[in-house]
């Protein structure tokens, strides 16, 4: 079992990762990147709902819940922003 300050400092050091490597994405290729990682967001959600199986107390449910509701509506949030994307693409009906 992770404890506190080590949960702490693992997250802290995921959400620097993340920042630094989407940081310096050049805008062009940020779309195209983060729709392609959309299973990333499943990931994400499988564990949400892993901690909030093995949550224990209000204060924890409430905290596990959150994160399976932000990370559901970040995969499907991933999903929308392809499908538009997408259509940007598509020619005019009146065009060939």
């Amino acid at each position: 079992m992770i404890e506190g300050f080590t949960a702490l400092y693992i997250f802290m050091l995921a959400a620097f990762t993340g920042y630094e490597i989407i940081g310096r994405v050049p805008a062009i290729l940020h779309t195209p990147l983060m729709s392609g990682s959309n299973f990333v967001h499943g990931i994400v959600l499988v564990g949400a709902m892993v901690a909030f199986g093995q949550a224990e107390g209000f204060f924890t449910q409430l905290v596990a819940f959150l994160g399976v509701i932000l990370a559901a509506g970040n995969a499907a949030g991933g999903y929308v922003v392809t499908e538009r994307m997408l259509d940007m693409f598509k020619s005019s009906k009146g065009e060939k």
